[in-house]
């Protein structure tokens, strides 16, 4: 892959070079590291973790003098929150990394992020090596050329030091905590700065996505989906219950939309409803997913879709196990089971980390 040139031109270049359709296999000699910080750890994995190249992103501590931070202690400890980027180089470049960051903070904030104060919630980049320490150097004063913010960057610059892996519980929180993730990062105030900061640049982001979860013709899925498949997902149908392909399906995985792939639901929430149809306690990928009122049968219900595909996928009910207490009734045949074993080798490695060995 080409490398994306610096900040001070890739303005005007779309994100979409970055990703890929493409899935490569990379030796363990040949991968680095990159540490950010940006605030909340939460809400700066996700970003990254969609992209060709990028193996593996942690949350945890880094920049303190005291060992063995917890997040009951890292600030007294003088550590700030960080990610940590396990990336193939030969797929996803460093500066390409740090363009991606820069795309989801406030840089001039030196108080904090948000709505997150003190200094362990400040932005940093820690190199981790002289190259990484140029390159971050020479991508902030592009930023800062640009004048796309009217005050100083203030992002430090700074040698990587001891990583501490935060506790499992804020690993892939966006994936664990879906709901409760989207309303915190919303309330923040993140995700507004960053759309009036970057405006079409964000939107492209969205745009990619679409691209990669595209939807087929009408005629080509006629070609590629069964009767059922395409009166279910086109034509709102209901399949049979007891009487379809993953009611009773214990295997683990991940079921992913049938018509365009996008990740739907895991294996980890599933469980058995008792009515015949496969349920699930919440979405893998609540950002895949679409709500809509549906007063069809006399009644009032909340019909679900996959937000690209335009699928219909179910319904969503109140009457679920805890903690959500949500009951998604979905369709067997609006779904694509991908085991956990397959999961590298279909395109979806990233969901491999979700499933304890």
């Amino acid at each position: 892959m080409k490398t994306l040139p610096l900040i001070s031109y890739f303005l005007a270049i779309p994100l979409v070079m970055i990703i890929s359709g493409v899935r490569s296999v990379s030796s363990e000699e040949n991968l680095k590291k990159a540490t950010f910080a940006g605030g909340c750890f939460w809400c700066m994995v996700k970003p990254f973790d969609s992209y060709d190249g990028v193996k593996e992103v942690l949350s945890g501590y880094m920049g303190g003098k005291g060992e063995d931070p917890t997040y009951d202690d890292y600030a007294k400890k003088g550590h700030v929150e960080v990610i940590q980027i396990t990336y193939d180089p030969s797929i996803i470049t460093y500066s390409q990394l740090l363009d991606i960051f820069w795309r989801q903070i406030d840089p001039t904030d030196s108080g904090g992020q948000f709505v997150d104060r003190g200094p362990h919630y400040r932005s940093a980049i820690f190199y981790h090596d002289e190259e990484q320490k140029k390159e971050a150097g020479e991508s902030k004063k592009a930023l800062e050329k640009s004048g796309r913010f009217d005050k100083p960057i203030v992002t430090e610059i700074l040698p990587a030091s001891m990583f501490y892996e935060a506790e499992d519980y804020h690993q892939d929180y966006y994936k664990t905590n879906p709901t409760h993730y989207k309303f915190y990062r919303k309330g923040s105030g993140r995700d507004r700065f960053l759309e009036k900061a970057w405006g079409d640049e964000m939107k492209s982001e969205i745009t990619n996505k679409e691209r990669q979860y595209a939807k087929p013709s009408s005629e080509d899925l006629k070609k590629k989906l069964t009767g059922i498949q395409y009166d279910v997902t086109q034509n709102e149908a209901t399949e049979c219950p007891f009487m379809n392909e993953y009611w009773n399906n214990k295997k683990e995985g991940i079921y992913v939309d049938v018509v365009t792939g996008e990740p739907l639901f895991s294996s980890l929430d599933k469980f058995d409803s008792g009515t015949g149809w496969p349920s699930f306690k919440k979405p893998l990928d609540s950002e895949n997913i679409v709500e809509k009122e549906d007063r069809s049968l006399l009644s009032v219900r909340t019909e679900v879709r996959s937000k690209h595909g335009d699928s219909h996928l179910g319904h969503v009910f109140d009457d679920g196990p805890q903690p959500t207490g949500l009951r998604y009734c979905i369709n067997s045949a609006a779904l694509r089971f991908i085991p956990k074993e397959d999961l590298e080798k279909e395109g979806y490695g990233e969901y491999k980390k979700i499933f304890k060995e």
